[in-house]
């Protein structure tokens, strides 16, 4: 094994996660990047209803929320899984002719339609569901949902966030209630929770019980090659496998308080869930401008954890590993291999670097301080908008 250099350091020190989504050959989810948008939709009229307890008053779990007659965990998997969904992906894959390797030729290559389960899904709004971005990265695919009654719509729009690892689907005719979401600021560790999802992407609507074991984590998340910076998720025991991805971590209260992402492969009974309220902050971002419109600095970087930073004498921050091109910081002076320590006075080791950034907006003028060949530098950069 090649000694780390000081580019390569981190690789032996992060917390090794594989994202959730099992993929059309049977593999992982394709790989996603960080404060890059995969892709980037035009503008939908209209703006997105999220559930709360008070909209979805109409369901049967937000009745039982308002009445108090939520009981035991059967009573919110009946109510909710009406509306959660399996996420499936239909997709063109070139079947082997095993005449070919005698030289015959028997009309060219044969295509068939492959459809798979690949994630989860939950419903927020009328015919709207959110999901995790990397459950629906492939663009060449078309995309279904399936109901509890395995019922299968198509999937007419799919808005992908550029700063997080959300999607929104829009599917037209989809008339189940929406989750009433819960506030992930109020949860404490030790809380229940349960999980719904596509197990495997296979056992659809799938339940698994557990508690909250930690708050505010982060982790480095690898869907293959890549990997992408996951920070303030929450940490649970409740069983997260692959095919969960995208789908709800609920409270005994039955409300949504997170969407599950990513779960350790070094080590049994820990899943990660993104927090309800950034998918609050996505949305209200996407009714404010009718897209997913976010400032980025455009880099592909690694969190170097307090550890990290003590092991190879260097400070905590944020490790650039690449440039992504029509970036904020392309032509500021930053380069890969840098350290982004602090943005605006805020030091990256008290707050993770997207966080800072969806607290800017588009256009504003920030202060990067950066560490370089054992020095400190800083530099201004004017956030521009993701692009796809």
């Amino acid at each position: 094994m090649p000694k780390p250099t000081t580019r390569s350091f981190l690789l032996g020190l992060l917390v090794s996660v594989v994202i959730l989504s099992s993929f059309f050959l049977g593999g992982l989810a394709d790989r996603i990047f960080v404060l890059r948008p995969l892709d980037f939709f035009a503008s939908r009229s209209g703006g997105i209803s999220f559930g709360n307890p008070s909209r979805a008053e109409g369901s049967k779990l937000g009745q039982l929320i308002e009445t108090g007659m939520m009981s035991s965990i059967p009573d919110v998997v009946d109510a909710a899984s009406e509306s959660v969904v399996t996420v499936s992906a239909k997709t063109q894959q070139q079947v082997f002719d095993p005449f070919s390797f005698f030289g015959i030729n028997r009309g060219g290559a044969q295509v068939q339609e492959i459809q798979r389960d690949i994630g989860t899904g939950f419903v927020v709004g009328t015919n709207l569901i959110v999901t995790n971005k990397h459950v629906v990265s492939n663009l060449q695919a078309s995309y279904k949902v399936i109901d509890l009654n395995d019922v299968e719509y198509e999937v007419g729009k799919i808005y992908r966030d550029p700063s997080n690892d959300l999607a929104i689907l829009e599917v037209i005719g989809f008339d189940h209630p929406a989750l009433p979401l819960g506030d992930s600021n109020m949860i404490r560790v030790g809380e229940n929770v349960i999980a719904i999802g596509t197990a495997l992407g296979e056992f659809r609507h799938t339940v698994t019980t557990g508690v909250i074991s930690g708050l505010g984590r982060g982790i480095e998340a690898a869907g293959g090659p890549q990997v992408e910076t996951l920070e303030g998720v929450i940490q649970t025991d409740a069983a997260i496998n692959p095919g969960n991805s995208g789908g709800p971590l609920l409270s005994d209260k039955g409300e949504v308080i997170g969407v599950n992402v990513a779960v350790s492969t070094s080590a049994q009974n820990i899943g990660f869930a993104i927090p309800i309220n950034v998918v609050r902050a996505s949305v209200d971002n996407f009714n404010e401008t009718g897209q997913f419109d976010r400032p980025f600095l455009g880099i592909q970087y690694q969190m170097i954890t307090e550890q990290a930073a003590l092991f190879n004498d260097v400070p905590q921050g944020a490790y650039v590993v690449a440039l992504v091109q029509g970036g904020s910081i392309e032509s500021a002076g930053i380069k890969a291999g840098d350290i982004i320590v602090a943005i605006d006075g805020v030091a990256i080791k008290d707050t993770d670097l997207a966080t800072i950034l969806n607290t800017k907006k588009i256009g504003d003028v920030v202060t990067v301080r950066f560490w370089r060949d054992k020095q400190f530098s800083e530099t201004k950069v004017t956030l521009v908008a993701a692009q796809g």
